[in-house]
């Protein structure tokens, strides 16, 4: 299998031409209606998701205030990913959910335009997720100033959708 997921075809890399990094020419494509999903998690301690819960972080409104940068960072995703055009946003929801011993949080990004919104969506992901451990990285840390249980994982896209 080859880096696309398909099996026997050779990967092509758009961003790319003649060794040289390029901004692909979007501009014959038509616009249409765009959608991504991406989510991630993160681990923390159950005295810190508690605190999440409760509202009693010493920083305030941990998700709330992950909402925000999130939302801020899929607005900013072509000034932070160089390659990235910079496209129309119709709308940005960002959602959490607890789980067993994680917070998920998960970026739903629309657009109408020339080109996918996906990078967007794992942009608000990547970036809500470590504002919630900015948030918390008092209450995180051992005696030894390290993140034993700490970590961010599984940040990907779940959906892909073109024409919705």
């Amino acid at each position: 299998m080859n880096e696309s997921g398909e099996h026997g075809k050779t990967p092509v890399f758009t961003h790319i031409e003649n060794d040289r990094a390029q901004m692909v020419d979007i501009s014959a494509k038509s616009e249409v209606t765009r959608e991504a999903v991406a989510s991630g998690r993160i681990y923390l301690r159950s005295e810190t998701l508690r605190a999440i819960r409760e509202g009693t972080a010493v920083k305030g409104n941990v998700l709330a205030t992950a909402r925000v940068a999130a939302t801020l960072a899929v607005k900013d995703t072509p000034r932070l990913i160089p390659m990235c055009h910079p496209i129309p946003l119709g709308g940005i929801t960002i959602d959490f959910e607890e789980g067993d011993g994680y917070i998920e949080a998960t970026a739903r990004v629309r657009s109408y335009g020339r080109t996918g919104v996906e990078m967007e969506a794992l942009t608000g992901v990547s970036v809500a997720l470590l504002t919630v451990w900015d948030m918390v990285k008092s209450a995180e840390k051992d005696e030894n100033g390290q993140y034993p249980v700490t970590r961010m994982d599984a940040i990907r896209v779940v959906e892909k959708r073109k024409g919705v």
